[in-house]
């Protein structure tokens, strides 16, 4: 289970919104669940969709990346995952996304914006076992 703070889930969709009709991209931060407990998100951080195509793919320059999980974990918070968004494309992890999924036990968030927008969630599980779809909850801001 993943819970996204409402900011969070705000912030997924305004910045997919953003991208018009290329996918947009970035890193889930907060608290990684283990053993059972979820996932809690409470910051995003946007990152450049870098792909040759981003309206049918997305890629972090690995540097970005790298400052920014630098970053988070300076901000004294845990890598959680990655999100990105389908502006056309299926509710679920693409082949492609399949085959660049590189952080075993972290969320994949994708929203999709075919019609209503739909934010979904996915823990890569690994190779041999793939994408394992779990919940997805929006607290509350307390």
């Amino acid at each position: 289970m993943i819970e996204l703070s409402r900011a969070a889930y705000d912030d997924i969709v305004y910045h997919a919104y953003g991208g018009g009709e290329a996918e947009i991209c970035g890193v889930l931060a907060g608290t990684h669940g283990d053993d059972g407990e979820p996932s809690v998100v409470t910051d995003t951080y946007q990152a450049e969709n870098v792909a040759e195509t981003p309206q049918i793919r997305y890629l972090i320059d690995p540097e970005e990346q790298f400052k920014l999980i630098e970053t988070i974990e300076d901000d004294g918070l845990d890598v959680v995952g990655f999100y990105h968004s389908h502006p056309t494309g299926p509710t679920h992890p693409s082949e492609t996304d399949a085959a660049r999924a590189t952080w075993p036990d972290h969320s994949y968030v994708i929203c999709a914006l075919d019609g209503y927008p739909f934010v979904g969630s996915w823990r890569w599980r690994g190779d041999e076992d793939g994408f394992e779809q779990e919940t997805v909850s929006v607290r509350s801001e307390r």
